[in-house]
């Protein structure tokens, strides 16, 4: 078995059992312990699993979202696909809610000819990308803004949320589990984000592969809510498996 094949099958191992020794890995997948070291580095330094003091391995645990400029480089040509892919489920006259994030911006970015669209977004940079769009009819949430995400949230977020219908919200988050769900580390971003899923028709959630398998302290909806999961052709075929057993149509590009 090629070393790539055995990291993965390593990540989707520990997934399903959610805990992990060397010993039981090496004994797994008939391999020197010292073989399962360097695989355990290299998918923890990946930020797939996480090394305990005790040697066990563990789901990786996001505890917090980086700021939009450390954030925007990485993973750029998956964000970049996946908002094309994103983009392109949009029709003439939708009504759509584009969360803030790095890969929803790219959403923006190819909505720039739609005609006869409306966006709602609480993205400072997503309505600046689309203002000069002729077909675009733009939205800002209003709220508290996150100088480090040009994000708003808070009470008048959530506010503009609770009114609204719309027939697709484009969701981003740090963190969507293949059996807890969509989830996030910021208690405080949790209302905004159920706010955008409860008023829409259908629910796109967009994640690059980092992003996949990972678990957050607060749970923001279970995949039951989410319909659509666009992500990176490079996810795992037993993440794939495991979204689309829960009911999630998962495109991959």
């Amino acid at each position: 078995m090629l070393a790539a094949e055995r990291k993965m099958r390593i990540v989707e191992y520990v997934r399903q059992h959610r805990v992990a020794s060397v010993a039981a890995l090496a004994l797994e997948f008939d391999v020197h312990e010292a073989t399962i070291r360097r695989d355990l580095a290299e998918v923890e330094q990946e930020g797939l699993l996480k090394r305990t003091h005790g040697g066990v391995i563990v789901e990786q645990l996001t505890h917090n979202e980086p700021s939009f400029n450390d954030r925007f480089n990485v993973q750029l040509e998956q964000k970049m696909r996946i908002g094309k892919m994103a983009a392109s489920m949009v029709e003439d006259g939708d009504h759509i809610i584009i969360d803030s994030g790095t890969t929803t911006l790219h959403i923006a970015k190819n909505l720039l000819y739609h005609s006869n669209i409306t966006v709602v977004t609480n993205d400072i940079n997503i309505a600046a990308e689309l203002r000069d769009a002729p077909g675009v009819k733009v939205t800002v949430t209003g709220g508290d803004l996150y100088p480090s995400s040009f994000m708003l949230n808070g009470m008048f977020t959530d506010q503009a949320l609770r009114s609204l219908h719309v027939s697709k919200a484009f969701i981003g988050t740090p963190a969507i589990h293949p059996k807890h769900g969509l989830m996030h580390p910021e208690a405080q971003l949790v209302l905004a984000k159920q706010g955008m899923i409860n008023a829409a028709q259908e629910v796109i959630v967009v994640a690059d592969d980092t992003k996949i398998g990972k678990l957050s302290l607060h749970t923001v909806a279970p995949n039951s809510a989410i319909q659509t999961l666009i992500t990176a052709k490079e996810i795992t075929e037993y993440d794939k498996k495991q979204f689309q057993d829960s009911g999630v149509n998962v495109i991959l590009v």
